[in-house]
């Protein structure tokens, strides 16, 4: 058997579901083709900020960028910030790929596959801002080892905040909500915990913070299904 060491990203989760949808566009095959390989995030070694960019910035990592908008405003925002972004789905990197080339974007680098492995490689300490949007809250109690915010991937972000760097988690699932409070909740012990709760009670994580961008997601299920959207932001102590 072997022996697999804390964080160790195979013990943690692995990615379900699919990974492509509906054929992609010509002009979205020719980005997946010809920009992806120039910033993808390299598939082996250590992931730095100096390797990426060739020099010390702030590094923001986000998981499960859907679309990319919520990635590309920030890049955008925030031009001396390195981003890092990991998407499963051919269609999100894809969609992404189209804002990094609109907004000429050179800040952003981009791995189509599980976030955790890249995760896993970038060294403690190192991250600045760390993004879960609205993740697959896989709502049936089975498959509730399957959601990413669970112990073993929250204390792998925990590892690579620097004191200091906030985590953000939102989602629109009430099922997930749940599960996430009692997960962070774990964390968050006022003497050894990693994380402290940036809120100012219930109207704070009911609307969203500035410099969060509404993305298409969200705005569907609020506006087409009426659901309601919580917003969390934790602070790596």
């Amino acid at each position: 058997m072997t022996a697999h060491k804390p964080g160790d990203p195979t013990t943690l989760n692995r990615l379900y579901g699919r990974s492509q949808g509906k054929p992609l566009r010509a002009a979205q095959q020719e980005l997946v083709d010809t920009l992806l390989p120039r910033i993808a995030v390299p598939t082996e070694g250590p992931v730095t900020a100096e390797r990426l960019f060739g020099e010390d910035r702030p590094l923001h990592f986000e998981i499960g960028f859907g679309g990319g908008e919520h990635m590309a405003y920030r890049a955008d925002l925030l031009p001396d910030h390195g981003f890092i972004g990991a998407e499963p789905f051919l269609n999100g990197v894809a969609q992404a790929l189209t804002h990094v080339r609109d907004g000429t974007l050179a800040n952003v680098r981009i791995h189509h596959g599980d976030a955790l492995e890249v995760l896993a490689r970038i060294p403690d300490g190192s991250l600045t801002m760390l993004y879960l949007l609205h993740p697959d809250p896989w709502p049936k109690a089975k498959h509730a080892k399957r959601r990413m915010m669970n112990d073993g991937p929250v204390q792998m972000f925990a590892d690579k905040l620097k004191p200091g760097g906030e985590f953000r988690f939102g989602t629109d699932h009430p099922v997930y909500v749940r599960h996430a409070l009692m997960v962070m909740q774990r964390f968050m012990d006022p003497d050894t915990g990693p994380f402290e709760w940036v809120t100012d009670g219930p109207a704070s994580f009911r609307n969203r913070p500035s410099g969060w961008p509404e993305t298409r997601y969200e705005h569907k299920a609020r506006n087409t299904y009426g659901h309601e959207v919580w917003y969390f932001r934790y602070r790596r102590k």
